[in-house]
């Protein structure tokens, strides 16, 4: 049978809410509820699982505001959440007392609405108001209302913004920014705010005065007001794609001068330095650099940089973070993390010196400080077998443990070990390996799961999971991260290798892993599965379509599959500088080509997949899953369909779903790796 060709036969599973796609649906998640709820061990994993998630003695990451130290908390009794906060003195407590704020499951119940947290923004400098933002389902879509914290009760009369994707921030008490759905026209072809306004309290929405505009075609607009005292400045910016921007300060007479940077760097302004991290090569310095201006000579034309980090062939920029008074430099060698001070001199040029030791094969990361107040730090330290520890301290004073997370799973005789593989055009493919150590009369290969992303840049560092701790590690399998090009690992350079017509890169990386995989004995073919979402679903696409030899399982999550359409579906129309553009003919043929749902045949065998989706999911369309599933069915290949009716994105919008779908996914992967492995299927 031939691949399926631009008529496609499945457009009907793309209406989200239509009655005969909802009807499919509930069809094949019946299918795979019988196939897998229905396992003798599945009602134990998941009640484990969710034990893990529901933990009470997780530790609460908080961000401060002022005086307070504010969280947000799941637990059993707690399903949808309450946004908390405390004081320092009391975090210190194992078990502190805690302010509530706002409880989302009585809001929710009150209004009778399936309310998810989006998050909340606080006005400075008194921290008494806030900006909440609360999901319907866990979409990205948000209703925002203003919250008085004193009150503990949202304003009447206050900011309220309707269902849309909003972006909103305080300018002072009484005016703030906002991007929201003003009606036709207003949104850009991706779904979001194309143009800004200043919106003064008391005032209809409608009437705020506009002050930037993008094109229909940018991803979006937005603006900002920075509070930092001293330096309080408007900035507004349009994304012209996924990864190109324009900045400018915004004058009292409305002027715009574009910050003239590349449009390819990350750029803003703190204080009196203009901090820009660099895409491609800019001013003599390579990409993955970090540099600083005086920003008020910027503007002037200076372009006298200070280099803060210059990359290698090895070594990467992971993050950066201020205090008052230094910055914290967060970079990657060969994909474990390291942290420096760097502190501006009186006399120019900066100082730098490492700020903590950091156990191999590790990831440390700045949870929070406080720029405009002191030179307090928060610092998250973790591993794949090491449970995460939290730092806190102030630059040059003494730092404490201040909160340490219990083990979650049993890690005896496990091992934590980085490999590399080689992709055919010779490229080094780092890869993590956490498992049973092995040893010349151990036991031979075993289950083995392959984790990856390869996309946007984004990077896959060490981290302790304590739900693949007891579904999979604890069970004997071997769990494995592949750090594929596509992502952020080794920089912008690592990233643009698998740019655009350049994805069969990340492909052939991914499939190199897993031929490693077996060539040292670690796993066979027939018990090696592999998982990956949203993008990592594309790749499990590719893995599926391009090497189905090398697994015996796939489960593909929150995808992207239909890469002639993904243009035209929700927030799709963003990912166009990453993937390429379908209308555009010099790309549709390599986008042919890396579709998975226009490359599925009856001719070739696959291995049996399991699609999860959200039909809340208004970032990546759920169509994805669906018309996948409904292709594969229809050629004869086995596939399971599970499609969560909530929880966005995330494909979960409580630990009760998230327990549930995790469930599903390690019971199918079970079923069909950790099984006798015939003779015939040993190749």
């Amino acid at each position: 049978m031939r691949c399926v060709s631009d008529e496609d036969p499945y457009l009907w599973l793309e209406d989200i809410e239509g009655e005969a796609a909802l009807r499919w649906v509930a069809e094949r998640n019946a299918e795979t509820d019988a196939a897998l709820a229905a396992d003798a061990g599945f009602a134990d994993l998941k009640e484990r699982l969710r034990e893990v998630l529901d933990a009470s003695d997780r530790i609460p990451y908080t961000v401060r505001h002022g005086t307070f130290l504010y969280n947000f908390w799941r637990d059993a009794g707690n399903a949808r959440g309450v946004w908390r906060r405390t004081t320092l003195e009391q975090y210190r407590k194992d078990a502190p007392e805690w302010e509530i704020l706002l409880d989302v499951d009585a809001l929710a119940s009150a209004e009778d609405e399936k309310w998810i947290w989006a998050g909340a923004r606080l006005r400075h400098p008194d921290h008494d108001r806030a900006l909440v933002c609360l999901s319907r389902d866990g979409g990205d879509a948000v209703v925002v209302r203003e919250y008085d914290l004193a009150a503990r009760a949202f304003v009447e009369g206050g900011f309220q913004v309707a269902e849309a994707k909003t972006r909103i921030g305080w300018i002072d008490a009484d005016t703030v920014f906002v991007g929201t759905d003003f009606g036709p026209g207003s949104l850009t072809d991706a779904g979001y705010p194309r143009t800004v306004r200043r919106w003064r309290r008391g005032t209809p929405l409608e009437d705020a005065a506009e002050v930037f505009e993008a094109g229909t075609g940018d991803v979006e607009a937005w603006a900002w007001h920075d509070t930092t005292p001293g330096f309080e400045r408007d900035f507004v910016a349009r994304w012209l794609d996924f990864f190109r921007s324009e900045m400018f300060p915004l004058t009292p007479e409305a002027t715009l001068v574009r910050i003239d940077v590349p449009d390819d760097a990350r750029a803003y302004a703190h204080r009196e330095h203009l901090i820009v991290t660099l895409k491609s090569d800019w001013l003599g310095q390579p990409a993955g650099s970090l540099l600083a201006f005086d920003f008020d000579a910027f503007l002037a034309g200076d372009r006298t940089a200070e280099v803060l980090f210059t990359p290698d062939e090895r070594t990467a920029l992971s993050g950066h973070s201020w205090t008052r008074h230094h910055l914290l430099l967060e970079t990657m060698r060969d994909v474990s993390t390291r942290i420096e001070v760097l502190t501006p001199a009186d006399g120019g040029g900066w100082t730098r010196r490492p700020l903590a030791d950091v156990p191999a094969l590790s990831a440390v990361t700045v949870v929070d400080t406080d720029p405009d107040v002191s030179d307090e730090y928060f610092l998250d330290v973790s591993g794949f077998l090491q449970p995460s520890t939290l730092h806190h301290g102030w630059l040059d004073a003494d730092a404490e443990t201040l909160k340490q997370a219990p083990a979650r799973f049993d890690t005896a005789g496990l091992t934590a070990e980085q490999f590399f593989a080689t992709s055919p055009d010779g490229t080094r493919v780092p890869y993590f390996v956490i498992g049973p150590g092995r040893s010349p009369d151990g036991p031979g290969p075993r289950p083995a799961l392959l984790h990856g992303y390869g996309g946007f840049e984004v990077s896959l560092t060490p981290s302790y999971d304590a739900v693949t701790g007891r579904a999979w590690l604890e069970r004997g399998g071997t769990y494995v991260v592949a750090n594929i090009r596509g992502g952020g690992e080794y920089g912008p350079d690592w990233h643009r290798a698998a740019l655009g017509a350049r994805r069969p890169r990340a492909y052939e990386d991914f499939a190199a892993v897993a031929g490693d995989l077996v060539a040292r004995g670690i796993t066979t073919p027939a018990m090696l599965g592999a998982t990956g979402g949203s993008n990592g679903g594309l790749l499990m696409g590719a893995m599926l379509t391009r090497y189905p030899h090398l697994f015996g399982a796939i489960v593909v999550q929150v995808p992207l599959l239909d890469m002639l359409r993904f243009h035209k579906l929700l927030a799709g129309s963003s990912w166009t500088a990453e993937f390429g553009n379908p209308d555009a003919e010099a790309d549709r043929p390599h986008l042919r080509e890396i579709s998975p749902y226009h490359q599925f045949t009856a001719d070739r065998v696959y291995p049996p997949v399991l699609l999860t989706t959200s039909t809340r999911d208004d970032r990546v369309h759920p169509g994805h899953a669906r018309k996948a599933a409904a292709r594969l069915r229809e050629l004869g290949h086995p596939v399971l369909l599970h499609e969560n009716t909530g929880g966005g994105h995330a494909g979960a919008g409580d630990n009760e779903q998230s327990a549930h779908n995790e469930a599903l996914t390690h019971t199918f992967l079970w079923q069909h790796l950790a099984r006798p492995v015939r003779p015939d299927e040993e190749d």
